[in-house]
C-alpha cells in the first residue's frame, strides 16, 4: 500500500505529532533525503533522541526516536510553514523569531536545511520549511 503523498515534511511532522500524542517512543517515517535533513536539525537541536534507517519487509523506512522530559513530549509544537500550495520564503532580515527564540524555524537553504540560528549565522535565507517549540 503505497499513499501518494504530496507534502512529505508535512507527513512526516504529522506522524511526530500523533506519535507523540499516544506517547510512543518511535515512529516510523517513508524514507527522503529532505526529510533526513529535518530530522538531522531536530536532533542537532535537541528535539528528537535520534533516528536510523532501517530496512522492514524489504523496504527501508527512517525510524524516529522521540523525545520526552517528564514524561511530556519535548516538542511541544511543530507546524509546517511552507507548503506545496503556499510556499513561504524569508530573508535572513526577515526570518521570524520561533516563541522569543525558545522555539525553532527549520529553514532548506542553498546551503542547505538548518535552523534559523544557523541560517542568520551563515547569513543565508531559504524556505521556512516549520517551526518547532
Amino acid at each position: 500500500m503505497s499513499m501518494n503523498i504530496s507534502d512529505p515534511v508535512g507527513d512526516m511532522l504529522a506522524r511526530i505529532r500523533n506519535a507523540q500524542e499516544r506517547g510512543k517512543n518511535k515512529v516510523a517515517v517513508p524514507p527522503s533525503r529532505l526529510r533526513e535533513r529535518v530530522l538531522e536539525v531536530l536532533h542537532r537541536e535537541g528535539y528528537i533522541r535520534g533516528f536510523t534507517t532501517i530496512e522492514k519487509d524489504g523496504k527501508s523506512e527512517i525510524e524516529v526516536e522521540l523525545k520526552y522530559f517528564d514524561g511530556a513530549p519535548v516538542i511541544k509544537e511543530i507546524h509546517r510553514v511552507s507548503k506545496p500550495g503556499r510556499r513561504v520564503y524569508a530573508s535572513v532580515s526577515t526570518l521570524p523569531s520561533v516563541y522569543n527564540g525558545l522555539g525553532i524555524s527549520i529553514l532548506s537553504t542553498p546551503k542547505g536545511v538548518m535552523s534559523d540560528a544557523d541560517a542568520r549565522a551563515q547569513n543565508v535565507g531559504g524556505e521556512v520549511l516549520c517551526t518547532v517549540f
